[in-house]
């Protein structure tokens, strides 16, 4: 980590923190096998106070852009298949991930810890919204 990228540790934060107090995060509806895979809350809020902290988040990894060797995009979830087996959790549980370089990811069943600064600028894409961006730094096992 370079010392003039980032003068001090990151803040480690959690899912739970990422959500205003007093939120109520609706149960999840169970799977169904029709293809539909629609996101019970896409406008969650978010927590502000995060916004351009540098911070370290642990999640799973579903991938948007890359090669096989660098991922360059992804979706940072607080647990494995969301996304991709299950409907996604609120956008507030979603962080989007861009390293400019690429960054290798071992395996997507593995949780990682994710380096860099937090911005509470969505995103949104064909997978779900998301309440937060990350412009990440570095990777490391969970």
């Amino acid at each position: 980590m370079s010392a003039t990228l980032q003068a001090s540790e990151p803040e480690e934060v959690y899912w739970e923190d990422l959500v205003p107090e007093g939120f109520n995060e609706l149960t999840a509806p169970s799977v169904s096998h029709d293809n539909q895979m629609t996101q019970l809350q896409p406008n969650a809020p978010v927590v502000e106070n995060y916004d351009g902290k540098y911070v370290k988040i642990p999640g799973f990894v579903v991938p948007l852009e890359g090669t096989a060797e660098l991922t360059t995009e992804f979706l940072l979830v607080p647990y494995f298949g969301a996304c991709i087996h299950v409907p996604p959790p609120p956008s507030n549980q979603i962080v989007y991930v861009k390293f400019e370089q690429g960054v290798p990811i071992e395996n997507l069943y593995d949780a990682i810890w994710v380096t860099g600064v937090l911005s509470t600028e969505g995103w949104s894409g064909d997978i779900a919204s998301v309440g937060y961006r990350l412009s990440g730094e570095s990777v490391a096992p969970f």
